[in-house]
């Protein structure tokens, strides 16, 4: 009975995920970072206002996922950073990989699928976050240092936060949407999730993983230390329901993506980045139906 529950929930996330790993495997052309700009700059911001506008969701609901998010990604960070230094690791490179975790790809429509439109709503909250540090102290630590004009301007060019502002507006001011402009944004934003979960699967078949020494410890780390310190963070701001539910799963999703690709550019150890990146991900196939069949038992009434 439990796996026919979770079933609908995570068949379209693995098999979508899948496709893209076959599609990449077969060497057929995929344009990886086009496709990503697109998504990134056309289609989710996109979602994000037209989730918004067609849900019920409140901003305090909201704002109170987009706290805990900021909690549990700071906390992480802060024992990440401590962990690395008395291990004596390279904190540029580990530190990002554990810290951020894959909300897009993986996490929004996981949320979506087990939480309907409300749930995604939420999700968009935590992911708006994890963009957010993602270019702002991500950024910095890969980078060696980055001052903050680089950083505002890293973080004012993502399309996602101003689709977000439009969003708190329209729930701020209750204005409704036009129904030639709700019909563009529902289209435009449904090729976003179908897109990100693919794309993940062509960079888990792209990445040539060459150090395992550390990835599964570390993978570990970013999936059970994540929903770990989400749990004593919902505990603490009294979070239930599908607020709660959200948080625990967006903190326990894999290595993001993007890591890789910033340890790519700022010639970080990236083979090790890939491998966490790898890793992680295999271990959430395995790890996700336990947690997600936790936490629906938890919002259950």
């Amino acid at each position: 009975m439990l796996f026919l529950h979770l079933l609908p929930i995570l068949a379209p996330v693995f098999i979508a995920t899948a496709i893209g790993f076959i599609w990449a495997r077969s060497g057929a052309d995929y344009p990886s970072d086009f496709i990503g700009r697109l998504v990134m700059t056309v289609g989710t911001p996109c979602l994000i206002v037209s989730s918004m506008a067609s849900t019920e969701v409140e901003l305090a609901s909201i704002s109170r996922v987009a706290l805990a998010a900021a909690l549990v990604l700071g906390t992480t960070g802060l024992l990440g950073y401590c962990l690395l230094r008395i291990k004596g690791l390279d904190v540029a490179t580990y530190l990002p990989p554990m810290v951020l975790p894959n909300n897009g790809n993986m996490g929004l429509p996981v949320c979506l699928f087990a939480f309907g439109e409300h749930g995604l709503a939420l999700a968009l909250g935590y992911f708006l976050v994890m963009i957010l540090i993602t270019f702002t102290m991500g950024l910095a630590v890969v980078a060696g240092g980055h001052g903050p004009k680089a950083m505002c301007k890293a973080v004012l060019s993502q399309p996602v936060l101003w689709a977000m502002l439009v969003a708190v507006g329209l729930l701020l001011s209750d204005t409704p949407v036009p129904l030639w402009l709700a019909n563009t944004l529902d289209l435009l934003g449904g090729f976003a999730i179908p897109l990100m979960m693919i794309t993940l699967g062509v960079s888990l078949g792209r990445l040539k993983v060459k150090k395992l020494k550390r990835s599964v410890s570390f993978s570990a780390l970013r999936i059970g230390g994540g929903l770990a310190v989400a749990y004593l963070v919902v505990g603490a701001l009294g979070l239930s329901g599908t607020e709660r539910g959200v948080v625990l799963l967006q903190s326990a999703m894999p290595v993001a993506v993007f890591t890789y690709i910033l340890s790519l550019r700022y010639e970080r150890d990236y083979q090790e980045v890939a491998a966490m990146v790898v890793t992680s991900t295999a271990m959430a196939f395995i790890t996700l139906p336990l947690v997600l069949a936790w936490v629906l038992h938890g919002v259950a009434p």
